[in-house]
């Protein structure tokens, strides 16, 4: 099965680009950044003192047949291998604490900003594609800190330093080493072309295997009641396939590279000893200086050969890189005013819309030239059939979207010169689709309010006709909620919804289908709080039962995104329109269902 990939795999960013903005994160931390790069420089100097101590001793001890001083040597060497130890166990620590804080720096920025973003990016972005950036992408971007960038430092500092020392014992030597380099960097070149398409593919799969289990597991009780396990096991096997797929050209360019790494290596050990050799052999050159430069060339080609393993680090952190930045990048599409002409917390509640026009993709607009206004503590009760945009007005109210024609006002001035934050916490929104957090009944009833006496809680669940079922649960106030609140009824959550919507006190409630999912019973709770929800208050309620409307001032009647009827009930239901229809064919319903006699 052939799967769509959720990333953009044209290069984004240049290399340097990326990595300058990498390396931004480690300015606050410049002190340990310098502190590590000292040890660090310190490893990569007491790394070359062996070959040089071992040339010594040959050359200034055992030739010589000198024992006197041996002993003060191999004490020397020994204090270099502690004080090794130190320097790396210091440089080690340092480099894990700066990568975990910029790595604690980086996930807070990307969670804040994703804040920040509009309805209109999560539609257009799945949940496991943004957990993949959070999570995955922020991880490999603290391991290419840890363990990629600081040992190809370390790695540049020790081939510097060899070369140098090489080149001091014999230049002429050194030179004829140098003839492998050009074909080591023709194979260096070639492998990291390859892997780096291979590795941002492999990352590109990573998102979408992510995506597809959240989507998978969060969707479990409807796979398993419409029998779709194997449809789904073959469509997860399918990015699998094709994740296993990246990883086997990746691990193929390895198998290539790293034995190539092997061959140049024992070229140049083979170029040392035959031309080494023959020098030596005609008194030009001292065994020391020989056996200490066979000894640094197999350590010049050690970090070499871990190159392999250090370039798939630092790519699969560009990679990452690139998902993360062009995530940051990502503008803010509702931003907010520098500015509040109006401070929000002194709204009266009045709402006026002046020729709206919305759509939510280009020229399909669902809401057509829409223009109603609210009184300060006014009800308005919108309904209309499925699609006709009365879920729309409400997100555009909340600025959740930006319209792209017309206003709208709130205590005569526009939403959009007003504090987005403030004028949120003005507005309680009543969804049908209730969403609670992992926590108890308590924590999700202060939501908004953090500071809520329980006296209070306890006092906003008896005016919504909470409180009976929270007496009947085991632990009250204190009763687990689950993520979701999947240990809670629909009747349950939806009242629980209605608490918690009261404790932040809105100068505007929005019920938007809000007693859609629950049965008769629990909807008579809630017609009992219905007044007292309203009252105060401007209300701005969605439904289809026209029963729950009782008690609204103004009603709107919408088709298409467009408004067909506007006024008081009893002004619509004496036009006998729409709404007219609408209020008998329901009340037909209702007065059949209410006689209809169970079948024996």
């Amino acid at each position: 099965m052939k799967t769509t990939l959720l990333e953009n795999l044209s290069d984004r960013y240049q290399d340097w680009a990326l990595f300058k903005r990498i390396l931004f994160y480690l300015k606050p931390y410049r002190l340990l950044v310098a502190v590590a790069i000292f040890f660090l420089f310190a490893v990569s100097i007491l790394g070359l003192a062996g070959p040089y101590f071992t040339k010594i001793v040959i050359d200034d001890y055992i030739k010589a047949s000198r024992l006197e001083g041996l002993d003060l040597v191999a004490l020397l060497y020994l204090g270099v291998l502690a004080l090794g130890f130190v320097c790396q166990f210091c440089q080690t620590y340092l480099m894990q604490l700066i990568g975990q804080k910029v790595m604690y720096d980086m996930r807070t920025q990307v969670f804040a900003h994703l804040h920040k973003m509009s309805f209109s990016f999560f539609d257009k972005n799945p949940v496991g594609k943004l957990i993949t950036r959070v999570v995955n992408d922020v991880e490999v971007l603290n391991e290419m800190l840890t363990s990629g960038l600081i040992l190809i430092f370390s790695d540049l500092f020790t081939l510097a330093g060899i070369f140098c020392v090489m080149f001091y014992l014999d230049w002429r030597l050194t030179l004829v080493v140098c003839i492998v380099f050009p074909f080591l960097y023709l194979a260096t070149q070639a492998y990291r072309t390859r892997a780096r398409d291979a590795l941002r593919k492999n990352r590109a799969h990573i998102t979408g295997l992510n995506t597809f289990l959240e989507e998978n597991l969060s969707g479990m009780a409807t796979v398993q009641l419409f029998h779709k396990e194997k449809d789904h096991y073959e469509r997860f096997e399918g990015i699998n396939r094709d994740k296993l797929k990246e990883d086997l050209r990746s691990l193929h360019y390895n198998a290539v590279y790293l034995p190539s790494i092997d061959l140049f290596s024992a070229l140049g050990v083979g170029l040392v000893i035959w031309y080494g050799g023959g020098r030596f052999v005609q008194d030009e050159i001292q065994l020391g200086v020989l056996v200490a430069f066979l000894q640094y060339l197999q350590k010049f080609f050690e970090p070499i050969r871990d190159l392999a393993e250090k370039f798939n680090i630092i790519q699969t952190a560009m990679a990452s890189s690139e998902r993360v930045f062009e995530l940051i990048d990502t503008p803010e599409e509702i931003p907010n005013p520098k500015q509040a002409v109006v401070p929000a917390e002194k709204i009266r509640g009045e709402v006026e819309f002046q020729n709206v026009w919305f759509a939510y993709k280009g020229d399909d607009f669902v809401l057509k030239d829409i223009s109603f206004s609210i009184r300060e503590g006014e009800s308005l009760a919108i309904v209309g059939a499925t699609g006709s945009g009365k879920s729309t007005i409400v997100n555009a109210l909340c600025r959740f979207y930006d319209i792209q024609k017309g206003d709208i006002l709130v205590d005569g001035t526009s939403i959009q010169k007003m504090n987005k934050y403030e004028l949120r916490q003005q507005i309680a929104l009543v969804q049908q689709d209730v969403f609670l957090f992992s926590g108890n009944i308590l924590d999700n009833i202060r939501l908004g309010s953090p500071n809520l006496k329980q006296e209070e809680a306890e006092s906003i669940a008896q005016t919504v006709n909470f409180e009976h079922f929270i007496n009947n649960l085991p632990l009250k106030y204190e009763h687990d909620v689950r993520e979701g609140g999947s240990n809670l009824s629909l009747g349950q959550k939806q009242l629980l919804s209605f608490a918690r919507a009261l404790a932040v006190a809105p100068r505007i409630l929005v019920l938007d289908e809000a007693t859609a999912s629950v049965d008769t019973e629990t909807e008579a709770h809630i017609q009992k709080a219905l007044q007292e929800l309203i009252r105060g208050r401007t209300s701005i309620i969605i439904a289809h039962r026209l029963s729950t409307l009782k008690h609204v001032d103004k009603i709107l009647v919408l088709k298409a995104g467009e408004i067909v009827e506007y006024g008081s009930p009893q002004d619509l239901l004496k036009k006998k329109g729409v709404y007219h229809k609408l209020y008998n064919l329901q009340a037909d319903v209702a007065e059949a269902s209410s006689t209809k006699t169970p079948e024996k």
